[in-house]
């Protein structure tokens, strides 16, 4: 992991604090690039985002689609928990805490926000960090390649009305315009920028490829961090008020991360898949894209949303809590492959991979 990977929770902590020093001493700038938009769409934003995603979405083979045939049971673990039960529970647990029992203490007319936020934070499965957590896990290469790719051209389809229906679900009104706009804008014109500036990279050699790939990696954490202290500049009155409240939206995103990564991994290990697999599909299940969260909060309800703020809670604590989640199966790995040698040896006859 690079300097701004591994303290990335630090940078989103100072984040906070300069974005609501500044948006308490220069509110007038503030309001004036938060009036800077076109159709609902902010423009500084907008291009922040862009500049947050792309490079992402650069590294992203979608010609590894073939290989997800190669570790079939993995791959099904993975789409089961990223889109059947990832984003389901998220919806559960915002329920059970935001809406319930952590009501008294959050603000009314933030309520439904909050959960919308973390709703966002769920559909979205990760992209680019997954990358890094499989390697310090010593996951297959190619499997996380192909489980992402898998991914990705999922979420081109189904973010939209998979976002649409949980906030339907939970009696939050659905802007389907703004949804639409959001998942053109932010997944389907960069995944297409992304793939034709990675085929123009690659016809110059895989070095030039790396090369840039790597010169351009700190862009995405800059736009980020940027973006973070304009939302954070717009949050400070709220944030000041009730300090309390990034601990409480964090409670929820914790749990989902630990349940999540358990039971993929869990379910790996009864399939009798290897711990190169197993690792990957459990961290993607855990971990979030939450470049694309940030980026549709804002645009679907806003800087000053509850949204916003609660997909931010999940870039705060990424990056410690999946460290730790590293650590976990890295540790289990006796563990895991005494169980997944009996289910291999007790269950049916595996086609050879």
């Amino acid at each position: 992991m690079n300097v701004f990977e591994r303290y990335l929770s630090l940078w989103v902590f100072l984040c906070i604090v300069v974005g609501v020093a500044l948006g308490q001493f220069m509110p007038g700038v503030f309001q004036f690039i938060g009036h800077l938009d076109v159709a609902q769409v902010n423009l500084p934003v907008g291009l922040l985002i862009w500049v947050m995603i792309i490079p992402m979405l650069l590294k992203v083979d979608f010609s590894a689609l073939h290989q997800v045939r190669q570790h079939i049971r993995g791959i099904g673990v993975t789409l089961v928990i990223n889109w059947l039960v990832k984003p389901f529970s998220m919806a559960l647990l915002g329920w059970i805490f935001i809406r319930h029992w952590f009501a008294p203490l959050l603000p009314a007319d933030q309520i439904d926000s909050y959960i919308a936020g973390l709703i966002l934070l769920a559909a979205a499965p990760c992209t680019a960090m997954v990358f890094v957590w499989s390697r310090l896990s010593n996951g297959d290469p190619l499997f996380t390649l192909s489980q992402v790719a898998l991914n990705d051209t999922i979420m081109v389809f189904a973010f939209a009305p998979l976002v649409g229906l949980l906030l339907g679900l939970s009696a939050i009104i659905v802007p389907w315009d703004t949804l639409v706009t959001s998942v053109v804008l932010y997944i389907v014109i960069p995944v297409m920028l992304a793939q034709l500036w990675r085929r123009h990279l690659l016809r110059r050699g895989p070095e030039a490829f790396e090369t840039a790939v790597e010169k351009i990696g700190p862009w995405s954490i800059a736009a980020l961090l940027l973006t973070l202290v304009l939302l954070f500049a717009f949050q400070g009155q709220a944030i000041l008020r009730q300090p309390l409240v990034i601990a409480l939206l964090a409670v929820p995103i914790l749990i989902q991360v630990f349940f999540n990564s358990a039971l993929a991994y869990w379910l790996n290990r009864k399939l009798g898949e290897s711990h190169s697999v197993a690792c990957p599909s459990a961290l993607i299940g855990a971990s979030n894209f939450f470049e694309l969260a940030v980026a549709a909060a804002i645009s679907l309800f806003g800087f000053e949303s509850g949204a916003a703020l609660a997909t931010v809670v999940g870039v705060l604590i990424e990056v410690p809590v999946m460290l730790l989640v590293v650590r976990i199966v890295n540790r289990s790995r006796g563990w895991y492959e005494q169980g997944a040698q009996r289910s291999a040896t007790s269950g049916p006859a595996q086609p050879e991979s």
